[in-house]
Formats: C-alpha cells, sequence, structure tokens
C-alpha cells in the first residue's frame, strides 16, 4: 500500500493512502503531486505539503472569497496572489457584480495540470471573460503594479520556499499601495495551534500599514491541528461592524449557494480561541 505522508512539521505529520497517482513532476519551482484518496478524492501537494483536497476545499475558498467581497459590499476588481488550483477564482467568480479579476500565480504548471486533473476545483473560471492570469511572482506584481484593487485575496503555500516572501512586510506594504479606498486585503495564515508563530509575525508585520487588523477562523479537516487562520487587513475599521442581516441580505442578493459559507458563520469567524488573543496580545 502507498501512502504520502506530509513534512510540513517535524514533530508531527498526517499520512494518506496513495490509491492512484494522476500527475507527479518537478516543475520549474516546486516538486507537484496530485493523488487519489478514497476519503478526500483528488489531493494536491507541493513540496511535501498537502494544498488542497476535493473533499474539504469548499470550506477554504468559501471563506477566503466570500467573508472579504460580502463585508466589503461593492467589490468591483478582485487581485488573487497564487490560488492555482482555481479554487479562489472559482468562488469570486459567482459574484456577478465583479467587473475585473486579476489572478497572479508564480507557476504556469500548476493551473496547467490543476485544469487537467482537479477540474473541479476551478470549475470553467479560467474561461470567464473577467479574468486575466499573469504568470509572475506575487511579490514582483505588487511591487510593480500599475492598477488599485478593492479586494486582495493572497492564497499562498505556507511561507516556505516560493511563499515565503508572501509573508513580508514589504509584501504587506506594497498591497496597501494596491488597494483602492476601504480595500481589504486578506490572507491564508496557517493553523493557528500548529503555526502560532505566523500568526503573531503576521499581526506585527501588517500593524505599520493598515488601520485594522485581525484575524478570522474556519476548521477545515485537510488541515489538522485545529481551525485555520485568516488573516484580515483593511484601512476601514467599520467593516466589521457591519451585521448579520446585512451580511444575509448581501448573500441573498448575490444568489450565491454555499456549502459552508452563510452570514451567521460569517460573523462568528472572527471570534477568536483565546490561546490565540492571548498571543497576540503578549507578542504585539
Amino acid at each position: 500500500m502507498k501512502t504520502y505522508n506530509e513534512t510540513l512539521y517535524d514533530a508531527y505529520s498526517q499520512e494518506f493512502v496513495v490509491d492512484k497517482v494522476y500527475f507527479e513532476q518537478k516543475t520549474d519551482h516546486q516538486h507537484l503531486i496530485i493523488f487519489d484518496n478514497a476519503k478526500f478524492g483528488r489531493v494536491m501537494a507541493l513540496d511535501g505539503v498537502i494544498q488542497t483536497t476535493e473533499a474539504d476545499e469548499f470550506i477554504y475558498h468559501e471563506m477566503l472569497t466570500h467573508v472579504p467581497i460580502l463585508t466589503h459590499g461593492h467589490v468591483k476588481r478582485v487581485l488573487i496572489i497564487g490560488g492555482g488550483d482555481g479554487g479562489i477564482l472559482r468562488e469570486v467568480c459567482k459574484h456577478d457584480g465583479i467587473e475585473h479579476i486579476t489572478q497572479v500565480e508564480i507557476d504556469q504548471q500548476v493551473i496547467a495540470m490543476c485544469k487537467a486533473y482537479l477540474p473541479k476545483h476551478s470549475a470553467g473560471a479560467y474561461d470567464d471573460p473577467r479574468v486575466s492570469i499573469v504568470i509572475d511572482d506575487g511579490a514582483h506584481f505588487v511591487r510593480q503594479h500599475q492598477h488599485t484593487y478593492d479586494l486582495i485575496i493572497s492564497d499562498s503555500t505556507d511561507p516556505i520556499g516560493p511563499g515565503d516572501a508572501l509573508f513580508t512586510s514589504d509584501f504587506y506594504a506594497d498591497c496597501k499601495s494596491c488597494l483602492s479606498e476601504g480595500g481589504i486585503l486578506v490572507a491564508q495564515n496557517g493553523v493557528a495551534y500548529m503555526q502560532l508563530d505566523e500568526v503573531t509575525t503576521t499581526a506585527k508585520r501588517l500593524q505599520p500599514y493598515f488601520a485594522e487588523q485581525t484575524f478570522y477562523c474556519a476548521a477545515i479537516p485537510t488541515y489538522v491541528g485545529g481551525v485555520m487562520t485568516f488573516a484580515w487587513a483593511s484601512d476601514n475599521k467599520k467593516l466589521l461592524d457591519v451585521s448579520v442581516e446585512q451580511i444575509q441580505q448581501r448573500l441573498q442578493l448575490a444568489n450565491i449557494q454555499c456549502r459552508y459559507y452563510n452570514a451567521a458563520i460569517h460573523k462568528a469567524s472572527f471570534a477568536l480561541p483565546q490561546y490565540i488573543i492571548n498571543a497576540l496580545i503578549e507578542d504585539c
């Protein structure tokens, strides 16, 4: 029986039974494998770290898109950094009011292989006429930006290898310069219990540039160890005052069907576990 062991942590790992390997290759930037597992469906891993699975990707992708879009209420231009599997793009494209979406992915082969072997993730979103795909390093793109965006979603790998540049102070400063007035930056920020230093480091690096910065959470089975945190940053402090009723109304107007996200989950996701609050108080 062939298995795949994740190598993200030194003292702990999770193991997947590999029923079939669909694709495995060392790309120009990283080692990529896509395989099938009886419980999680098709699974993608990069450089020894599980990135996404067919079974539970909807939780991650819905929370990283609909939370900021429906909080803002008037998003027209979106920048996605990373997200080559297409899941974030799929969810963003569900919002008819969004006029333009730019996705910056460092590795063209990730997009190509995910379109071929994880087609349910993008579900045709790459063919949406509002979408522009840029093959570039995300940090370089925001440093040289020529447009502003109402929302930036950083769907990066962990701060290891190519993903490391998307967790720096310089990256956050450049994102700030890319945002329109009242715009929002959100980013995946790891499993807090296992990677608490990522949370506190991100908080310290965001504070100089944004009037409001916090985190929200979701429990995603693939990312074991507790809740995953998503960084939130904006200069509009009033955004987090949006009520459950307002979110529910916006969700109904958007006419979007979700499997995890709803208005109550939206509001509750900003309630942080006490160990995260304590760490932020102590370190920031």
